[in-house]
């Protein structure tokens, strides 16, 4: 259920408990007409289902094409931790020298919504190219770098405000940005300060501010480059992870 709040599947969900809770009563006290009833609502709703979330169970299958259930824990391994040399990188650059930054990684809850406000990039994550994009006056260093599968998906993207009340009023637009997308979905958001050049990043509605190198470091390792007990995985995990990962939108 943890994974399901938030979206329309939830709604999904309550409805589904519900038929079957009726359709056991109505079978337990012997009301056959309002049991046939629900056994027709059962059997319409698999082709209801399969109509309404036929974009998710298309973006499951594409992720699945893309060969995310054959690959190597030790290749993710790898690509996840040049991710964060990369980001290391950039953070390095960008906090010397105090030039704003927002960074938002896609974790389990996809953030298509938030992408869709974005400029395509589809590109290969690199610190040089991260620091370019945030550079003060060019057409891209406005609003965040969402980074999904790898990739930097897109830049110049909107991510919604967090309204509150406990945000210290001395940061600004960003780390509200960096709240606020926590505050809806699992991502993880790195915000460089151009006022202080300070590191901090956002995940599960916690702000964790001025960050030296080794904890911002440890912090991303430990969220993103795959853990031991995650090579383990069984066949149908993975199979349910890609679909997850793949069809899920906020």
């Amino acid at each position: 259920m943890m994974l399901l709040r938030g979206t329309k599947a939830v709604q999904l969900f309550k409805g589904i408990v519900v038929i079957i809770v009726v359709k056991l009563i109505s079978w337990y006290v012997g009301l056959e007409t309002l049991s046939w009833i629900m056994d027709q609502v059962i059997n319409w709703g698999i082709i209801a289902i399969i109509v309404i979330f036929q974009p998710e169970i298309r973006r499951g299958l594409e992720h699945l094409g893309r060969g995310y259930l054959f690959t190597s824990y030790n290749k993710k391994e790898n690509n996840e931790e040049k991710m964060v040399e990369a980001l290391d990188q950039a953070i390095q650059y960008m906090s010397k020298r105090r030039i704003g930054a927002l960074i938002t990684i896609q974790m389990n809850t996809g953030l298509e919504d938030y992408i869709e406000t974005g400029i395509k990039l589809d590109a290969n994550i690199t610190g040089a190219l991260l620091i370019n994009i945030f550079i003060p006056n060019t057409p891209l260093h406005d609003g965040a770098v969402i980074i999904k599968d790898n990739k930097i998906a897109v830049a110049a993207a909107y991510l919604p405000l967090s309204e509150s009340n406990l945000i210290p009023k001395e940061l600004g637009t960003r780390h509200r940005a960096a709240v606020g997308i926590s505050e809806v979905t699992d991502a993880l958001t790195i915000v460089v300060s151009e006022e202080t050049g300070g590191v901090t990043i956002t995940k599960d509605n916690e702000l964790i501010r001025d960050l030296a190198r080794q904890d911002y470091l440890k912090l991303l390792r430990n969220e993103l480059v795959p853990k031991e007990e995650d090579k383990k995985q069984s066949f149908f995990e993975r199979v349910a992870q890609a679909f997850w990962k793949g069809g899920h939108k906020h």
